[in-house]
């Protein structure tokens, strides 16, 4: 600091004083007030990054929640279809067997077919066999389980015949009407049993 006296009759003089220890302590109130500030500023963008970490968390786990709900729901909605397409494809079949069995049985009597003109036997021929490939495409295939033991799920019996030959016990005698069956990957599903007569022991 600069002090000047002024004096008529005395030269001027110019007293220098130092007033460094002021200066420092206003820098050093200044400093610790700053790096106080800074402190309180990282302490504050901290605690922004740790909220919004975990906003971010809450965000992602909502979205997986969301897309797991739409991929579970989209695959119900799949299976659904599948099934709707199942159940309407069961019906049509199930509408074609009295058709199928009329064909059969007309098929079955050979003196009659015998006797009608070529023509028209090659025409029912060709439509009953049409009539099976349709089904086929559908998995679906006619059984006839003449001689076989009695299978109360694929069989329906419709009564008993008494017979003498143990071999014939509880075997099928005769299939008044075939059964239908189903087949859908590795998996066989009965859709109509046979009707049948069985053996029965004396």
């Amino acid at each position: 600091m600069v002090n000047i006296n002024n004096n008529d009759e005395v030269q001027d003089d110019i007293e220098i004083t130092n007033d460094d220890t002021d200066t420092t302590e206003h820098i050093d109130t200044e400093l610790i007030d700053d790096e106080a500030t800074d402190a309180n500023k990282i302490k504050q963008l901290r605690a922004e990054v740790k909220e919004a970490d975990a906003k971010y968390r809450d965000l992602h786990e909502e979205l997986q929640r969301t897309k797991a709900d739409f991929l579970n729901a989209r695959k119900r909605l799949e299976d659904e279809r599948v099934r709707d397409r199942e159940r309407v494809a069961f019906s049509h079949i199930e509408k074609l067997l009295p058709l199928c069995d009329s064909f059969h049985l007309a098929m079955m009597d050979t003196k009659t077919l015998d006797t009608i003109d070529p023509k028209w036997r090659k025409g029912i021929e060709g439509i009953y066999s049409q009539m099976k490939s349709l089904l086929e495409s559908y998995g679906v295939t006619a059984y006839d389980p003449t001689g076989q033991e009695f299978d109360p799920i694929r069989h329906e019996a419709l009564s008993m015949i008494k017979v003498t030959d143990e071999t014939q016990n509880h075997k099928v005698i005769t299939v008044i009407q075939q059964g239908y069956e189903q087949k859908r990957g590795d998996t066989t599903e009965i859709i109509r049993p046979a009707r049948v007569t069985v053996g029965e022991i004396d």
